[in-house]
């Protein structure tokens, strides 16, 4: 599926970590583990300005509750708006 965000708005691909298992073997469920925060740009919306700091490829830095989370073709995405992105990661 081709997605293409409008105006302020950019897609990102959010990878999920499996579950991990500390030194005492007790496994950490994912509902209990903070959710990543760093995503890469698959898609970048139609606002010239966020055009030009942002592109398709870039690792970038998000708000916590920012944007709007779905499962398409098995792919975690997130719908985030610009004023959601907090830096890009270099």
């Amino acid at each position: 599926m081709n997605l293409k965000p409008l105006d302020d708005r950019v897609v990102i691909e959010v990878k999920d970590e499996l579950a991990e298992k500390n030194v005492g073997g007790i496994i950490i469920p994912d509902t209990a583990k903070e959710k990543p925060q760093i995503g890469e740009i698959i898609a970048v919306g139609t606002d010239e300005d966020l055009q030009e700091l942002v592109k398709v490829g870039d690792k970038v830095l998000y708000a916590k509750y920012g944007g709007d989370e779905f499962d398409i073709e098995g792919k975690k995405i997130k719908i985030i708006s610009r004023s959601d992105i907090l830096a890009v990661v270099q």
